[in-house]
């Protein structure tokens, strides 16, 4: 169970198309689990917050390289390159 939320985590912390202070809640399934997730840009990292469909949240913190947090009441820690980067709305102007 615990190699499953772990992936999940992973996986929503890098494979999503969601910008920070996006207040829209998205959804994605992975291995049979629906998870509905907002984030919010707090400045020097992005927080991750939602549900999983069959019950449990969690909340994570995203910060440069570092994804910390906790997965139904499971504290997790890993790495991820880039992480906050793809978490982040990037806009560039151009003259």
């Amino acid at each position: 169970m615990f190699k499953t939320l772990f992936a999940a985590t992973a996986m929503l912390a890098v494979a999503t198309p969601a910008f920070a202070n996006d207040t829209a809640a998205r959804t994605f399934s992975r291995d049979g689990e629906t998870y509905t997730y907002t984030t919010v840009n707090k400045g020097n990292y992005v927080l991750i917050s939602g549900r999983a469909v069959s019950g449990g949240t969690f909340q994570l913190r995203v910060r440069g390289d570092h994804v910390s947090g906790v997965s139904r009441g499971v504290p997790v820690s890993f790495t991820v390159p880039n992480a906050q980067a793809k978490l982040t709305k990037t806009e560039v102007a151009f003259r």
